[in-house]
């Protein structure tokens, strides 16, 4: 992320005479091509030139994609995800207490350093099929301006960068019937779960007085 936004500012920072650069390739590559005798030292300005001219036009085009932050998880063997801004920590299941009379992917609730927070079981929200044995022992704590819920997840493996360009939204089907909470799936098999939608589902809050 560091070296993104280090390319991204020297790119802001520099500015690129592509005009110059144009037109200096264009003389080269002329001499190459005509009858002139080009020697070999030229030859390789030219390709010199041509490569930081490529990796200029790349760094440009890189910078100005949009990219977000997301949490990887895995939920069996898939790997699902949250945009880390919805995200508020990462903890471990330890003691949860189990509560009567709550849906079916509520497993209890869960103190958290004095806060009490209900627990979310992913998989039977979004109706997803077992695949495999999961130790389903850690937490996401999922949070927006009114509500915060702990997601649980099998394996917690780390956070990243990744462009929106990668992401395709005209994904519409799933595992399971959870299409409605789907964000969009990246290139890499990814499905990125839209923490907005299920932090504002009616369905998923617990009253306090239950």
């Amino acid at each position: 992320m560091k070296n993104n936004q280090a390319i991204a500012e020297q790119t802001q920072n520099t500015k690129i005479d592509w005009d110059k650069i144009k037109s200096k390739v264009a003389y080269l590559q002329e001499a190459l091509s005509g009858n002139d005798v080009v020697s070999h030292e030229d030859k390789h300005k030219i390709l010199k030139i041509r490569a930081k001219s490529l990796s200029l036009q790349k760094t440009e085009y890189d910078s100005n994609q949009e990219n977000i932050n997301i949490i990887e998880f895995l939920l069996g063997t898939e790997s699902y995800a949250f945009e880390t801004e919805f995200v508020r920590e990462v903890c471990l299941l330890n003691n949860f207490t189990p509560l009567p009379g709550l849906p079916d992917f509520v497993l209890g609730i869960i103190n958290i350093r004095g806060q009490i927070l209900s627990i979310v079981d992913i998989n039977k929200l979004l109706n997803l099929p077992v695949k495999g044995l999961g130790e389903l022992n850690k937490i996401i704590v999922i949070h927006n301006a009114k509500m915060e819920f702990g997601i649980l997840a099998d394996s917690i493996l780390g956070t990243r960068s990744i462009s929106i360009n990668s992401i395709q939204t005209s994904y519409t089907s799933m595992p399971g019937t959870g299409a409605e909470y789907l964000k969009g799936v990246t290139s890499g098999h990814i499905i990125i779960l839209d923490a907005a939608k299920i932090l504002n589902d009616e369905k998923i809050i617990i009253r306090q007085d239950i």
